[in-house]
């Protein structure tokens, strides 16, 4: 009893370690994408709120893998229904995984075509800002100096920087590239806000692969059962109850008593028994019972022609009735 324990608690002990390592890979890779997760969502806020007209999209996958990881976490420490959680976890994840990859592609496009940082760090764009606390809508008109000694103006409101060599007075069409940029408090906020978008894609394409990681290990991790779960004992075998009348005993030493049959004097074959029981030997002593007589009446309603099948004795008591359709 002794030896057999020994695997035993062996075993017990693997399935432990097993699921102690891959609880803590799982937990530990969670918390790495919601600290991830987390950070994205504050870029990505302090990006959109640095300046009004630029549109910053890349706070929306802090949203999900944020939440997705905090499920995680709860299903990894939960004992019962950690399956269900951690389900909603990956699903959560997945739908971040999606998302941080169209926003990293937004904000990389945002930064690189809409965005012209040459004129910031050169020093060409001016700031505004209106002397009054009145708020100005478009109605403040601002001469910029184009080529040929030109001038043009142009309307800003209030706290925006913008930017004259990027503006064209003379085409009537809409700048591809941002020429201004309000709500800002100086145009070292725009550079900031360069920085910012890139940082935001960068941490998007980082997500990105570790979402998927995450995805996949706690996938495998949920179907993993703990020892306490897989050394439990097995369950008792079902109960069968005992009906004694679906029952048949049946005893080796008993055999029913065979019947003599009449003897057949035109029939040469001898007659064939069905009983597995044998007859003793006959006695050349022993006289023959008075119920073996045949009277002459029944000898002669007996009498077969010599064509005629075998006939078999009956199996059963000559008391008993026979069963019907007996073959």
């Amino acid at each position: 009893m002794q030896q057999s324990s020994v695997p035993g608690a062996a075993a017990v002990q693997d399935v432990e370690e097993h699921f102690a390592k891959r609880r803590k890979s799982a937990l530990g890779i969670t918390i790495a994408l919601l600290v991830l997760s987390v950070i994205i969502l504050v870029v990505g806020l302090v990006s959109a709120t640095r300046a009004e007209n630029v549109t910053i999209a890349g706070y929306y996958p802090g949203i999900a893998l944020s939440f997705g990881a905090f499920l995680g976490i709860v299903g990894i420490n939960l004992v019962e229904n950690r399956k269900p959680m951690l389900v909603a976890s990956i699903v959560f994840v997945s739908i971040g995984v999606i998302v941080a990859f169209f926003c990293a592609i937004v904000d990389g496009v945002i930064a690189a075509e809409f965005i012209d940082r040459r004129p910031l760090t050169e020093g060409m764009c001016q700031f505004y800002a209106s002397p009054g606390k009145a708020y100005d809508n478009y109605q403040t008109e601002v001469t910029c100096p184009t080529y040929g000694n030109r001038k043009c103006k142009i309307r800003v409101r209030s706290n925006t920087c913008y930017c004259c060599d990027l503006y064209n007075c003379e085409s009537l069409e809409s700048n591809v590239q941002y020429y201004e940029y309000t709500g800002v408090n100086s145009c070292m906020d725009v550079i900031h806000l360069y920085r910012l978008l890139w940082a935001c894609v960068v941490l998007n394409v980082v997500a990105l692969f570790l979402g998927i990681i995450t995805a996949a290990i706690l996938g495998a991790f949920k179907d993993i059962t703990p020892a306490v779960q897989t050394m439990q004992s097995p369950a008792p075998p079902p109960h069968i109850l005992y009906n004694p009348t679906q029952h048949v005993l049946t005893y080796a030493g008993f055999c029913p008593s065979g019947q003599a049959l009449p003897a057949y004097p035109n029939y040469p074959l001898p007659l064939q028994h069905h009983s597995n029981c044998q007859p003793p030997p006959p006695s050349s002593d022993a006289a023959m019972p008075e119920e073996s007589q045949i009277p002459s009446q029944a000898s002669s309603s007996y009498m077969l022609t010599p064509n005629a099948p075998a006939l078999y004795g009956p199996a059963y008591n000559p008391l008993e009735k026979p069963p019907p359709y007996a073959s």
